[in-house]
């Protein structure tokens, strides 16, 4: 194969092997290959290629010397047969690069927007940068966006099922739009601008209700709105901070929306201030038979039952007498009164604090 064209140089080879009877050699179908690598590195598509080399089988057909020179519909038959296993086993070397050039891009790519989202989302890259690369993966950084995180009862992978069947039912309903959906650490992330709410609308319901046959998400936060790439990894730590503090407390909502949970952060920017309530205000409980935890619980079922005890009661699985005596217990040892809105307003918040802390089963 010494032409320069790679048609030209099929073509060549295939004159010789229609003109010995033989097979291709490794040599020359390692050369088929790279072909094939050097045709997708161009942009041509295998469908494509292919048409292309057999085009040109057929056109020179008649021409090769084996075709040619036969006398005899024997002859004819088997130059037919020579140059079709040739013909045959150069189009298999031609995609076999070809697709070994897709993959090669593919991977180059998929690691280029790893990196990209790892920069993102922790903002470890110059800003000016991160925009330009940005545009790459269909983001605008001078909007204003904001950030999705689901996450499953086993960590999302990009080939996990979940997360291709939202990618397709995304593109699907909304087409390409100004939104990224990757992984991170085992979380399925979608980042959209504040233009496009009714993407993250549509991701939160998929995560959570995905179908038939697939697992759903336990829990799907929605960071806020904030513009620039700053803005996405402040959203993106405020949904992570949603999905920390139900967890923490158990909370019964699967959509969270951090706009709705700014009472957390607050309660928790002076750690040691929360944790000094606690052992104040909470601390005496310890005394109780049986530990502080099911005093504890009670402050934070009342609380969630709009302090009926009837209510309180039923979710407790005791009767109301009983949970009377457990907020007397209450009220004799730490000196709060439940039924004064002051005391009240006290015991709910220390108890929402040890929770977060992990008190009593954690020191403080």
């Amino acid at each position: 194969m010494t032409a320069t064209d790679p048609v030209d140089r099929y073509l060549g080879l295939l004159a010789q092997v229609c003109g010995t009877g033989r097979a291709l050699r490794r040599a020359e179908l390692d050369e088929l290959r790279s072909l094939g690598e050097r045709a997708a590195e161009d942009g041509q598509g295998h469908r494509q290629l292919v048409s292309q080399y057999l085009g040109a089988t057929r056109r020179a057909w008649l021409a090769l010397p084996g075709v040619a020179g036969a006398q005899t519909a024997g002859e004819v038959r088997r130059a037919a047969e020579t140059v079709l296993a040739a013909a045959d086993a150069a189009l298999a070397a031609l995609g076999e690069g070809h697709e070994r050039a897709q993959r090669l891009s593919m991977r180059q790519e998929e690691a280029a927007r790893r990196e990209f989202i790892d920069d993102l989302l922790y903002g470890r890259s110059d800003l000016g940068l991160l925009a330009e690369r940005a545009e790459r993966f269909g983001l605008r950084l001078a909007r204003t966006h904001a950030v999705a995180v689901a996450v499953g009862q086993e960590p999302y992978g990009d080939v996990h099922p979940v997360v291709r069947r939202v990618e397709r039912e995304l593109t699907g309903r909304f087409g390409e739009r100004d939104v990224l959906l990757a992984t991170k650490d085992g979380r399925l992330v979608c980042i959209a601008p504040d233009s496009e709410r009714a993407v993250l609308d549509a991701f939160a319901g998929l995560a959570l209700r995905p179908g038939s046959g697939y697992p759903a998400a336990l829990r799907c936060a929605v960071g806020r709105r904030h513009s620039g790439a700053g803005g996405v990894v402040r959203s993106y730590e405020e949904a992570l901070d949603a999905l920390d503090f139900a967890e923490r407390l158990d909370l019964p909502a699967p959509l969270l929306r951090a706009e709705e949970l700014l009472v957390f952060p607050v309660l928790m920017r002076d750690r040691a201030a929360m944790a000094d309530l606690v052992r104040t205000v909470l601390g005496p409980l310890q005394e109780a038979r049986g530990g502080a935890q099911s005093l504890l619980a009670t402050i934070a079922v009342h609380a969630e039952a709009g302090y009926v005890n009837a209510e309180a009661a039923r979710r407790l699985g005791l009767s109301v007498r009983t949970l009377s005596y457990r907020l007397e217990r209450i009220k004799a040892l730490t000196g709060y009164d439940p039924a004064d809105a002051l005391h009240r307003y006290t015991l709910e918040t220390a108890a929402m604090g040890a929770r977060l802390l992990g008190w009593p089963a954690r020191p403080l």
